[in-house]
């Protein structure tokens, strides 16, 4: 078991474009295209009470039949993006797994009648080691990774974050990774009305996240009908790491801590407790 410490928010947060961060923007986008969300990622670490003991990422770049937590303790990287400069697949972050963490997980989802597996051998996903090299860039929080459940279902992962709010009293930081908004079909177009629908959206998630638990549960569970939805997540991958991080909030309160227009589509990040 993890010793206690400081109780840990939950946070949904935005990990940016492949190795967004660590490359030269593309000629003809605008200089700053990712300055934004990357100071809004180093300032994660500043905005905590305290360091956390761990950390457990959800990551929208993982899908497994059951939820599946990594239990390396040296992970390796997994650089699962393509076409990016070659200096982006040798990126380093030595940031150690913690099988104790993994453990745990997999016993909380068992309490709460959630089948679960385990993974040895899988290394820390772009949706892990890119947002996570400004958020603590000297490596040195155990970090341990958990997949999504395929079938993408809301009401199942906010069951699973509902499994793991004990984890926040012993100080690990529940962190679902993805992209409020996540049409790469549309994201740089210059079409106003998927800047519209993506506006539309983002204002709706953000009265979601921030109502009482109750109806923030029934709201996030009926996301497809949203406005902008489909158009926002015509997938929902993405969107999915916030089920996981509002679950496990419990009756927290949520607040929009980050906002940012992102060639015109509004993008948002939040914070629970």
């Amino acid at each position: 078991m993890i010793s206690t410490a400081a109780r840990m928010p939950t946070l949904y947060i935005p990990h940016g474009g492949g190795p967004c961060f660590f490359m030269d923007v593309p000629p003809g986008m605008p200089a700053d295209l990712w300055d934004h969300m990357a100071a809004y990622l180093r300032g994660i670490g500043p905005s905590l009470a305290a360091p956390p003991t761990a950390v457990l990422v959800i990551s929208a770049h993982w899908e497994a039949p059951r939820p599946t937590v990594s239990t390396a303790a040296q992970p390796d990287l997994l650089f699962d993006y393509y076409g990016f400069p070659e200096q982006t697949y040798h990126l380093t972050y030595p940031a150690v797994g913690s099988p104790a963490l993994a453990a745990q997980v997999r016993e909380l989802l068992t309490a709460a009648g959630i089948a679960s597996d385990q993974d040895a051998e899988r290394g820390l996903d772009h949706g892990v080691f890119v947002p996570f090299k400004l958020i603590f860039p000297e490596a040195d929080v155990p970090i341990v990774a958990m997949s999504l459940q395929r079938g993408l279902d809301p009401a199942a992962h906010l069951a699973i974050g509902r499994a793991l709010v004990p984890l926040r009293e012993a100080g690990v930081l529940i962190v679902g990774s993805g992209m409020s908004f996540h049409n790469l079909r549309t994201l740089f177009s210059d079409d106003g009305t998927s800047d519209a629908q993506a506006s539309a959206f983002d204002t709706w998630l953000t009265d979601a996240v921030t109502a009482a638990a109750p109806a923030r549960d029934r709201a996030l569970t009926d996301w497809r009908n949203a406005p902008g939805a489909s158009a926002s997540h015509p997938r929902e991958e993405h969107l999915l790491p916030l089920m996981v991080a509002a679950g496990a909030a419990a009756n927290d309160s949520g607040e929009r801590v980050y906002s940012d227009r992102l060639m015109g589509k509004a993008l948002s990040g939040f914070r629970f407790g």
